[in-house]
């Protein structure tokens, strides 16, 4: 008899894992919630009055409306840019290298938002400075909306987007993250002339894409054309 030990049976070689198709988007939205909330927040913190203000604390109030009308004009677009990117991840199904990236440069513009929006603040009331820190402010806008669209096309381009969706939702959202181009060109010549109401005007767009217009008058008209039936 052999007290040779048979030899061990070969072990099957593991199979390779698939290759991951595309990053997780988790820690993409996490990480813009993240920035477009900081960004959101620096707008208030350049806001605030002189310590001899208390003399006549009512005026110097009243003297800063200038950073009010750039506060809210860039918290409008910075919210209107966050729910737009909302949008953009809900649709998501996963992401690739150049969609970060493209990601990075949203972030980059938004989170530079606060810097014109206080040259906006400080130099509305000066003749030359005001009409170029308006010009500024409103092509660092327009970059920022343009980003968000040019995300947005590439996740389509590059089939980023849930399986599920149909053409009608992805034509709704394109259009619907198209910034006003048109507007905005308009809005950068008026501020040569008219910064304040330039800025207005900037709020104006920040807000059209804010309110849910199409939701209202959806839920307004039906009621106005039932009233209508019943009277007759």
């Amino acid at each position: 008899m052999s007290n040779e030990e048979p030899p061990p049976e070969a072990q099957p070689e593991p199979e390779p894992r698939p290759r991951r198709r595309g990053f997780r988007t988790g820690r993409l939205e996490a990480f813009s919630d993240g920035v477009f909330a900081i960004a959101i927040t620096l707008l208030i913190l350049d806001i605030g009055v002189s310590a001899t203000a208390g003399q006549d604390l009512g005026a110097a109030i009243r003297a800063l409306w200038p950073s009010y009308l750039a506060y809210v004009a860039s918290f409008s677009t910075i919210g209107a840019a966050w729910l737009g990117h909302n949008a953009i991840t809900e649709y998501l199904d996963r992401a690739d290298a150049a969609f970060v990236r493209l990601n990075l440069l949203l972030l980059l513009v938004v989170s530079f938002l606060p810097f014109p929006t206080r040259l906006v603040a400080e130099y509305i009331r000066q003749d030359k400075a005001e009409k170029v820190a308006v010009t500024f402010y409103g092509i660092v806008l327009v970059l920022a909306t343009t980003m968000l669209l040019v995300l947005w096309r590439y996740a389509v381009r590059a089939k980023l987007v849930r399986p599920d969706l149909d053409d009608e939702e992805i034509e709704l959202l394109t259009e619907r993250l198209t910034p006003g181009l048109g507007a905005y060109l308009v809005l950068i010549v008026t501020g040569l002339f008219v910064p304040v109401i330039a800025v207005i005007g900037y709020l104006g767009i920040a807000l059209y894409y804010i309110i849910p217009f199409r939701r209202l008058s959806a839920s307004i008209l039906p009621r106005r054309w039932h009233r209508k039936r019943v009277r007759r």
